[in-house]
């Protein structure tokens, strides 16, 4: 990825955050935090999940007020939890989770809350105008006429940065911008912001893909427990000094040692779902295998088949030696497999259950009741060892998952998987979203389970954790599996290419 070449503008600060404090009841999630935003500048803001970025970002976009401390915006205080004045102050933010209707098209999408209700001189064309005048000045393309909920997740990226230039933003906030994105995508992205501050906008950029951050940042900042503990210039540091003052320590990546592949636990023989074209896909003991793959592709509804919500339509599927006649969710997780799903805020948790009510949504049935009557002290006992086992960082087993961090969330959610000791492991996108000291726990336990005998199939885009963490990768491109390629056997560059359907020969394994 090419580094940043633009230099940062000189003169007075376009931003300046000073004494932030925030607390959340009995948790400071910012103590005294303080920085300035030069303009044209990128700066990265970096530290572990939970740390304090996201809860800052939105003090100054005006989500949150703060307890103490000031935001200053081109010369002017704003006021506190107002985001209206930090809108109309040039202050834009593009969130992790994108804030589109999917039935409303591009344009309405973007043009929505710009106006008051009662205004009747909105013009459609001089809207789409508008539009594809910015599209076009920074690189941009997306038709305003098209329906959100049918475009890619790239797509509504660049709607969601063109909703926050339309209104005229000077310092933009994007939060975890490549979380969903593929390399290519990525780099699509990355082309737009070098144009975007050459033009002079000012951009505070949230990312945990440390390579990334070296790539597009003028400067970075680490949080850690809420402080801000380090300030370094993107040419005087290194990714692995990045990562150590983002943890307090120096941060290194599990061991996977070459294990000999047990019996295979799952057997798919030409199979026919919706979304898959004759798979064929062994999953043996004591092995990670790895599906890459451009998001879209099959890797869903391979997921979905394995853990019953895809029906299949032909082919052969045995587990553990037998034929399941029925194969439900329920049948699923009493044979023994576990899932981590791709979204843990939609198919993953409950945002508005507690950590007790989500640690045991697929076992309460069998492990917390009798005679229809639940155990709640013992729901609690489990979920506070799990809290402690996990690193689950969180006032405690009543609050609310959708308070908690991305990555205490899905430490959450890893925990309630292998505390059952699954046989065969079901792994979508696990680290997505998640610090250096997250991806390397999550790992740790992949490989722990792989260890105990477990099968693990670990589907991600990140083409770095596939070939660091699998055993055997497969590839999956229109619903159709490529051969099994051993560790070490192939390039990134081949796999890019069976990514794009232009591997050699048949797709089929």
């Amino acid at each position: 990825m090419q580094a940043f070449e633009t230099d940062a503008g000189q003169g007075e600060p376009v931003l300046r955050m000073t004494g932030i404090t925030k607390r959340f009841g009995a948790v400071t999630a910012n103590e005294d935090v303080s920085f300035a935003l030069q303009p044209g500048e990128v700066i990265a803001l970096l530290g572990e999940n939970g740390a304090g970025k996201t809860t800052l970002m939105n003090i100054l976009f005006g989500q949150y007020a703060p307890d103490e401390g000031s935001v200053e915006v081109f010369g002017e205080t704003l006021p506190r939890g107002n985001p209206r004045a930090a809108l109309s102050a040039g202050v834009g933010m593009v969130h992790q989770h994108f804030t589109l209707a999917g039935n409303l098209t591009v344009w309405e999408n973007i043009v929505l809350g710009t106006q008051p209700l009662g205004k009747l001189s909105l013009s459609p064309a001089a809207v789409r105008a508008r539009i594809t005048a910015l599209a076009q000045k920074f690189h941009l393309k997306v038709d305003p006429n098209a329906r959100v909920g049918k475009l890619t997740v790239g797509e509504r990226q660049r709607v969601e940065i063109l909703k926050a230039l339309y209104r005229k933003s000077r310092i933009l906030i994007l939060d975890e911008p490549t979380a969903v994105l593929t390399p290519q995508e990525t780099d699509d992205l990355f082309a737009t912001l070098r144009e975007a501050v050459a033009l002079g906008l000012s951009i505070i950029f949230i990312s945990h893909k440390l390579h990334e951050v070296m790539a597009i940042s003028h400067r970075v900042l680490v949080l850690r427990h809420g402080l801000l503990v380090a300030e370094r210039a993107v040419t005087d540091t290194s990714r692995e000094e990045l990562a150590a003052l983002m943890v307090g320590s120096e941060v290194t990546a599990p061991d996977i040692p070459a294990l000999p592949a047990g019996p295979a636990l799952l057997s798919l023989r030409d199979v026919h779902a919706t979304g898959l074209n004759g798979v064929t896909l062994d999953l043996p003991a004591g092995q990670i295998t790895g599906l890459a793959g451009v998001s879209g592709n099959g890797q869903a509804a391979l997921f979905d088949l394995i853990s019953g919500l895809n029906p299949l339509r032909s082919g052969a599927f045995t587990i553990l030696g037998q034929t399941p006649e029925h194969w439900t969710p329920r049948a699923a997780l009493e044979t023994g497999v576990g899932r981590i799903p791709e979204d843990r805020h939609t198919t993953g948790s409950i945002a508005d259950f507690d950590l007790t009510e989500n640690a045991i949504l697929e076992t309460y049935a069998t492990k917390f009741s009798r005679k229809g009557w639940m155990n709640w002290g013992r729901a609690r006992a489990a979920t506070e060892h799990l809290i402690a086992t996990y690193d689950v960082r969180c006032p405690g087993p009543q609050t609310r998952i959708r308070l908690l961090s991305g990555g205490n969330m899905q430490k959450l959610i890893l925990g309630r998987v292998l505390e059952e000791a699954p046989k065969i492991i079901l792994a979508n996108q696990p680290v997505r979203g998640l610090d250096i000291g997250a991806v390397n726990y999550v790992h740790g336990r992949l490989a722990a389970a792989r260890e105990s005998g477990a099968a693990v199939l670990l589907i991600s885009e990140d083409l770095e954790e596939i070939m660091t963490l699998s055993d055997r990768i497969h590839v999956i491109s229109e619903g159709r599996l490529s051969p099994a390629f051993a560790r070490g056997s192939v390039t990134v560059a081949e796999l890019g290419k069976w990514m794009a359907g232009d591997g050699e020969g048949s797709h089929a394994a």
